[in-house]
């Protein structure tokens, strides 16, 4: 059965070296820190890696993050996988959870989040899966 999560979250990403600008495009790298409220009471930790176009609004990234803390008061820890592009300002997000990454009372946790930003503020919904416990 599927259950969902929602909530905030703070985020704080730190360039990690100088960006590699090249024949129209800007690489990346950042290191992310997240703290989240709500349901998903955790932090996480991880690494994206992003390309900027000349065309404003255009772009893509990728990142991996483990999510540590308690999720409706199950502990245990996940990793997210991110997949992002934008086209002209028109974007596609997808996060989903690595198969087989829950620890803990989180083992075989899957799903997917969505993040919605609203006046500079981050939110989080996570619909997601568990295995009963017998």
């Amino acid at each position: 059965m599927m259950a969902r999560a929602s909530g905030a979250f703070e985020v704080q990403l730190v360039p990690q070296g100088e960006p590699n600008s090249a024949e129209g495009s800007t690489l990346g790298r950042m290191s992310i820190d997240k703290q989240f409220h709500g349901d998903l009471e955790a932090t996480s930790k991880g690494e994206m890696l992003s390309a900027g176009t000349s065309v404003k609004g255009s772009a893509g990234y990728v990142a991996i993050e483990r999510v540590t803390g308690t999720l409706h008061g199950q502990s245990g820890s996940f990793v997210l996988q991110h997949t992002g592009t934008m086209a002209r300002g028109d974007y596609q997000l997808s996060v989903t959870v690595v198969p087989d990454s829950g620890t803990g009372q989180l083992a075989g946790l899957a799903g997917k989040m969505s993040i919605n930003i609203v006046d500079k503020k981050h939110f989080y919904d996570f619909e997601y899966t568990l295995p009963e416990v017998l």
